[in-house]
């Protein structure tokens, strides 16, 4: 069994805030695969369902962020789960917008809820990493991650969402090569019979090692000049 955090903040002010990424990603795997309806549990929301062979609890925290870990633990200690069965979905500052990474264990680099995540359960649960980009000053982070998305942003971060989902699955068997490849077909897809992404901007993906380069097209034959072209002609008439 596994349990998938989303992180957030609870209530409709901050439902598309750059820092509920995480509500959106397990709100979008709870609707492309069926899980059964949100309940009221363990101080936040919950819903059960399946991917792949595995059971799987959603997670959505209603303490407000830097309380998380409080919901988290309580659910783990009713399922009687380890760290190790514990994926949580986050916002990431230092990675790209639309780039998302996997990881497990280590610091918590600032970030509020898997502050608290830590003081509750430690340090050795899985985590996926949700690029947001950054500021760039840490004198607007706070009011940059509880700004809404813009409306730029809503093409890549709807292939994100897709991705995390048709990953879902693999991430529950925790093949996290797999889940990235498969956030990677939404989000850098490559066009069909070139193998180069398809959307601006996006890097192409390189050939397979090995692989055969195409052979240069052949040089084309250039026209005889019209002088040496006389000269052909008059040798042909003289055997005419």
């Amino acid at each position: 069994m596994r349990l998938f955090v989303g992180l957030g903040n609870p209530g409709g002010k901050y439902a598309r805030n750059r820092h509920n990424i995480g509500f959106m990603a397990v709100d979008r795997i709870a609707e492309d695969h069926g899980f059964a309806p949100w309940r009221s549990r363990f101080q936040g929301q919950a819903a059960e369902g399946m991917l792949g062979g595995e059971k799987v609890v959603l997670l959505k925290p209603s303490t407000f962020m830097n309380l998380s870990g409080q919901s988290v633990g309580e659910a783990m200690r009713f399922y009687k789960l380890t760290p190790a069965d514990v994926t949580v979905l986050h916002d990431e500052l230092d990675l790209a917008p639309g780039k998302s990474r996997c990881k497990t264990g280590g610091g918590h680099a600032g970030h509020n809820g898997l502050r608290s995540i830590h003081a509750h359960i430690g340090e050795a649960y899985h985590r996926v990493r949700l690029g947001i980009g950054h500021p760039g000053h840490k004198d607007r982070v706070a009011g940059y991650v509880l700004a809404d998305f813009a409306k730029a942003d809503q093409d890549w971060l709807d292939d994100l969402l897709r991705g995390i989902s048709d990953g879902a699955p693999m991430l529950a068997a925790e093949d996290a090569a797999r889940f990235l490849n498969a956030v990677a077909l939404r989000t850098a897809p490559p066009r069909s019979g070139t193998g180069e992404g398809a959307k601006p901007g996006k890097a192409a993906l390189a050939p397979a090692p090995g692989a055969a380069k195409p052979a240069p097209a052949p040089e084309p034959t250039p026209e005889p000049e019209p002088q040496a072209r006389n000269v052909l002609q008059r040798l042909a008439d003289r055997f005419r």
